[in-house]
């Protein structure tokens, strides 16, 4: 491939990866290791272990590491390659964010995906680029991880989360079945937009076999549907990403429904790119937050244009606002969809209804779920300002760290060793764990916050250190012959 200069200079990815590595060196005073090793059962114990090696994930596990915070591993269920959404489910043509975006980079602008883009392509190529492929970012994030060799470990599912006496005990489990036990005493979870809860599924579903129905979050094998009858539900843009690669695969008609009277059309997320909103938000009162995310979400984020468009392209597409459904049934292999404005027939059923919060139903946070704050738990809305919703999030404190219900729970001190960086912590901390755009203030504050845990709890081990210290300095009393 032919490429331009870029306006850095580097020709190249072996220029910008020396430029990186330079950068590294120079900031990385001090860089003594200062966290001591721990044993638990005679095992050795992790500082931090870090669930999700998505963008988040590798930003955290970068960020731990520029503060000499490197006792870390990274795990990810996925086989290596297929960690995040941008390979499996993120049926998009490009990210929603802006191009100008800073992210896991964490202010080194030589490990930016700009930086990144115009090695690989030219300067010209970053000129002319709208929007990031999925496939590119997910290209760019690859190569972050393994320039900044970060300890990621994949195909390793967490299946418990056990507490003894400030240690965590973690079960992983492969695609195999085969189990491994890690020791940890912080946990990050950085499990994405589900990662507090599970995908959701209207219950009139239950009663269709499987193979009639896929949420958007799974895998669909679009091949089967050409030529068939597609409804879709729900309005949002993974809704028309789906509608869409439905219809560029050939399906014969595809109807979305959607509850609203209109299509949303502004976008809050575009408000929220702010420094003071994505850096400040969470040091708000809670009846501030609670107003700011009222107004979020009923305003919700909108299908991008060039999504709406990539459906619109195709006149077997069709939408219908006001249409809610609420049963279906299977009649001769066809799905009779009874909705608020009639009955529809379908082949197959496509559900883009987000997700739900429940700590519950997820291996990583169940064991100890029943113990977290909610926002149900802590703040009374004003009259006319109920959202269930909103109050079934977790109640943070302003380092992501989880909250106890009951104020003398003994899980108090293994709730705060747990830093909730997902789509779970919006409405505590604004745009942070399942958000590109919040990435580099939320990554920040965590990692200060992770870093003065694990200073303050071995505060007697480093006053020792400095007492048994006795490295001298001053050596020699006679000063040096003039030459």
């Amino acid at each position: 491939m032919n490429k331009t200069k870029n306006y850095s200079g580097y020709t190249s990815l072996t220029e910008l990866e020396q430029a990186v590595k330079r950068d590294l060196d120079i900031m990385s005073f001090p860089s003594k290791d200062w966290s001591p090793k721990k044993e638990y059962n005679g095992q050795p114990v992790l500082d931090v272990a870090v669930l999700g090696a998505g963008q988040a994930g590798l930003a955290i596990g970068f960020g731990l590491s520029r503060h000499n915070i490197k006792n870390i591993r990274i795990f990810d269920k996925a086989i290596r390659g297929e960690e995040g959404p941008w390979t499996t489910y993120a049926r998009m043509v490009t990210l929603r964010t802006p191009k100008y975006l800073k992210g896991p980079e964490l202010g080194y602008a030589n490990l930016s995906f700009r930086s990144w883009y115009e090695a690989s392509f030219g300067e010209q190529a970053w000129q002319d680029l709208d929007k990031i492929p999925k496939e590119t970012w997910k290209e760019y994030l690859d190569w972050f991880r393994d320039i900044n060799q970060l300890p990621v470990e994949s195909d390793r599912n967490c299946v418990g989360v056990e507490w003894d006496n400030g240690i965590f005990t973690l079960l992983f489990q492969d695609h195999l079945g085969q189990q491994y036990t890690v020791y940890a005493r912080k946990i990050v979870l950085a499990t994405g937009i589900d990662g507090n809860g599970k995908w959701f599924s209207p219950d009139f579903l239950k009663i269709l076999p499987k193979e009639y129905y896929a949420h958007t979050s799974e895998h669909i094998d679009f091949d089967k549907l050409k030529g068939k009858r597609i409804g879709v539900l729900g309005g949002g843009a993974s809704a028309f990403d789906n509608a869409a690669t439905a219809l560029e695969q050939g399906a014969g008609r595809v109807d979305l429904c959607l509850r609203r009277k209109i299509i949303p059309s502004v976008n809050p997320h575009r408000w929220m790119e702010q420094t003071g909103f994505l850096c400040h938000y969470a040091y708000l009162p809670d009846h501030q937050r609670w107003a700011f995310m009222q107004r979020i979400c009923d305003l919700n984020q909108p299908p991008p244009q060039d999504t709406f468009w990539r459906c619109r392209q195709h006149e077997n597409f069709f939408y219908h606002t006001g249409c809610q459904w609420t049963s279906v049934e299977l009649v001769d292999n066809e799905i009779h969809v009874e909705t608020t404005t009639g009955k529809m027939i379908f082949d197959f059923l496509i559900i883009g209804t987000g997700f739900t919060i429940d700590l519950t139903a997820r291996p990583e946070t169940a064991s100890y779920a029943s113990s977290v704050a909610l926002w149900s738990d802590r703040f009374t809305p004003d009259e006319g300002m109920e959202n269930a919703v909103l109050g079934s999030y977790p109640y943070l404190t302003e380092n992501y760290q989880f909250l106890p219900k009951n104020p003398d729970d003994p899980k108090k001190e293994m709730l705060s060793s747990i830093y909730n960086f997902t789509f779970g912590a919006l409405i505590s901390m604004g745009l942070s764990g399942a958000s590109i755009s919040g990435m580099y203030f939320g990554v920040d504050r965590l990692v200060k916050s992770v870093g003065r845990g694990l200073f303050l709890e071995d505060g007697d081990y480093h006053l020792q250190s400095l007492l048994d210290y006795n490295v001298k300095e001053l050596v020699d009393l006679n000063p040096p012959k003039s030459v």
